[in-house]
This record gives structure tokens, sequence and C-alpha cells, in this order.
């Protein structure tokens, strides 16, 4: 599938943001990715449209499982949704290839966003692709080698994020977010 045409239909998903998705690796098309944290199913939806084997997604809120359920069937695409915390994920190694996640940045809960790379580092047989301020770059490179024994940790790109006031702690109306894409092998 080309670019354009993953992009168009993702576009009309309902949505949270909007996602960049290449398959530049060979990471996504005949692999079992996880999305953590799915949220709307976007990362997930993406990765069954490039031709991932399986996909699934798993989310602690179940209005967004709901969400990403109704954006699954309406592009007819096979998605296995998993309502659970990640914190309290049981899965090891050999279940799936891919991870790709857009974790809570850990402004709210501080670490929140390195939970997420801990469980997907600990999942992924293969690599994980996440999303992080860019301001943490180096303590997300660092923890991510260090503390949680990634082989690599790679800034792929910098993105900017216009996040708008989704939850009721968000004070403004809408924040500008300087964004770092990654991909995390894991040992």
């Amino acid at each position: 599938m080309k670019l354009k045409q993953l992009e168009g239909l993702l576009g009309d998903l309902e949505q949270f943001s909007s996602p960049n998705a290449e398959n530049t690796y060979g990471d996504i098309s005949g692999k079992v990715v996880a999305d953590f944290g799915c949220g709307c199913g976007t990362l997930g939806i993406a990765a069954a449209l490039l031709d991932a084997e399986y996909a699934i997604g798993v989310d602690i809120d179940p209005h967004s499982l709901d969400i990403a359920a109704q954006n699954a069937e309406d592009l007819e695409l096979d998605i296995n949704l998993l309502w659970c915390d990640i914190k309290n994920l049981n899965w090891r190694g050999g279940i799936v290839d891919t991870v790709v996640m857009n974790p809570p940045f850990g402004t709210r809960q501080k670490g929140a966003d390195l939970d997420f790379l801990s469980m997907g580092l600990k999942v992924a047989s293969r690599v994980v692709y996440s999303l992080h301020k860019k301001t943490t770059r180096d303590h997300v490179r660092r923890t991510a080698l260090q503390e949680f024994n990634a082989k690599s940790a790679d800034v792929l790109c910098e993105l900017r994020f216009d996040v708008p006031q989704l939850y009721k702690f968000h004070k403004k109306k809408e924040v500008d977010v300087a964004v770092d894409l990654w991909r995390f092998v894991p040992q």
C-alpha cells in the first residue's frame, strides 16, 4: 500500500492525533504488531493496512477501545483489542515482533512513557517504535540502553504535535509539543 493511500484511509478515522507511518525497516509487513496505549487504534490500524500478519491494540480505557473497534470495523480490518493496564500485561518475548506506541508523555504521571517503553522492550522480539517528548531525549536514550538493556535507541525523526485539550487536566486549549519518533531494538 502506498503512503498516500494509507494517509487517506487514516485521515477519515476518529482521531486523537495523526501519525505518519512508514515501513522502511520491514518491521510491519508479515509481522505480529502490538499497539500499546492504542487509543482510537490509529497505529494498529496503520500496521494492519501495511499488511501486518496480526495487529493487537492494548489500552486501559474501554471508551478508546470502542472507538478503535469502530474504526477497524469501518475499514473492514481484523484487529484484536485488549482492555488492560500496560503495567499488568503478562506477555513475554516471542509473542510480538513489533511494538508501536504513542505513550502518555509522562508529564502528568511521571515516568508513564518509560513504563510503556520498558514493557515494549520486554515483549517485542524485533523492535519498538515509540514517541517521546524531545525534551526528554537524553533521559529516554540513557534509560533504554542502561536500565532496559536495549541494544540500540535511535531517533528517526522529530515531529511537532498540536495536542488539543482532550482531558480535564489539560489547562490549555491546544499545546504544540516537539516529539521524537524512536526506534529501539531489544536485546
